[in-house]
């Protein structure tokens, strides 16, 4: 396994990786689409690496700088909705109101808190009012890519579910019905493989089969809602330890972030396990200047997401740090 130093190293760099790409507006990005998204999951990164927006350092200000930039008017609307303005839809809402959630709490000023929970709370009601609506028979309970969609999907579903959780950990006001709503939706997508060796776990939508990177997804996700000792849990755990990660899987590094995360709520052999495959599959994929390089896949080669794949890499190395509510145990 790559010594403690090798990981703290990986992280420093891509740290400063990240906070290089941040414009004097405060978005952290590399490309004009999804920049409110973007910014909120670099920052995300950021801190849960150590760095806070009480921070003086360079890294503390850049989440800080984050923060003013996802505040600022015309980022969310009128009806609370942060997926608009930079065409991120119900993925960008579901990961901007998670950032916010973890930094309740976290400003360096009484005021600047004060207006990160009045985002917050009104990013908090579009996803519920968006959970209410009348969705396809089975997909009840979850989210889709606009606040008016009917139907439902998984990656969609646990960004507004970890919102949601961070929030209520945080003290704004989430009814117990609309998490155990959204529980219910993603036990409904749990699946073992129709073909022999297949995975088991969750599927992105509950007809499909489940595939590597969404039965990590589910793995996190019912775990972070209490849901410890569920049969899909130990199911689907069970079936990732047999298959850790590798740079050849579709949606390595959204994968791998959560594979690195739900593992390590596991504990025990699944975390250590865990943590041993990230590690040995993520650091050699790291370039010069402290960003991931791509890998055959979704997620691009080029330039254009080297933000996306360093942000996704150090949440997945982060697990060492614990430093944020949502991901400790």
């Amino acid at each position: 396994m790559a010594v403690p130093d090798a990981i703290d190293a990986a992280a420093t760099s891509g740290v400063a990786f990240l906070v290089s790409k941040q414009d004097r507006r405060g978005a952290i990005r590399e490309a004009d689409s999804n920049e409110t998204a973007m910014t909120a999951l670099s920052a995300i990164a950021l801190a849960a690496t150590g760095n806070l927006p009480s921070d003086t350092s360079p890294a503390g200000m850049a989440v800080r700088k984050s923060i003013e930039f996802i505040l600022t008017p015309d980022r969310q609307d009128r009806e609370g909705y942060f997926g608009s303005k930079d065409g991120s839809r119900m993925y960008g809402h579901g990961i901007t109101t998670l950032f916010l959630a973890e930094m309740l709490g976290m400003s360096p000023t009484a005021e600047e808190d004060a207006a990160v929970r009045r985002a917050c709370e009104r990013a908090v009601e579009l996803i519920l009012r968006s959970q209410r609506v009348k969705k396809q028979a089975g997909h009840e309970g979850g989210w889709r890519y606009t606040p008016q969609s009917g139907d439902s999907d998984l990656s969609v579903t646990i960004w507004q579910l970890m919102a949601l959780r961070a929030a209520k950990n945080a003290g704004v006001a989430v009814p117990k019905d609309a998490i155990d709503a959204a529980v219910g939706y993603i036990k409904r997508s749990f699946r073992e493989s129709t073909r022999a060796g297949g995975p088991i776990g969750f599927s992105y939508e509950v007809s499909r089969e489940p595939v590597w990177s969404t039965a990590a997804e589910g793995l996190l996700a019912l775990q972070v809602c209490g849901e410890y000792e569920a049969k899909e849990v130990l199911a689907t755990s069970q079936w990732l330890i047999k298959n850790p990660p590798s740079s050849s899987k579709a949606w390595f590094f959204y994968g791998t972030y959560y594979y690195a995360q739900g593992m390590y709520q596991r504990g025990g052999e699944y975390a250590e396990s865990a943590a041993k495959s990230v590690a040995e599959v993520l650091l050699p994929l790291q370039n010069g200047d402290g960003s991931w390089q791509g890998v055959p896949g979704q997620e691009g080669s080029g330039n254009s997401q080297r933000v996306y794949r360093t942000a996704m890499a150090l949440l997945s190395l982060s697990v060492k740090f614990h430093y944020l509510p949502i991901y400790q145990r």
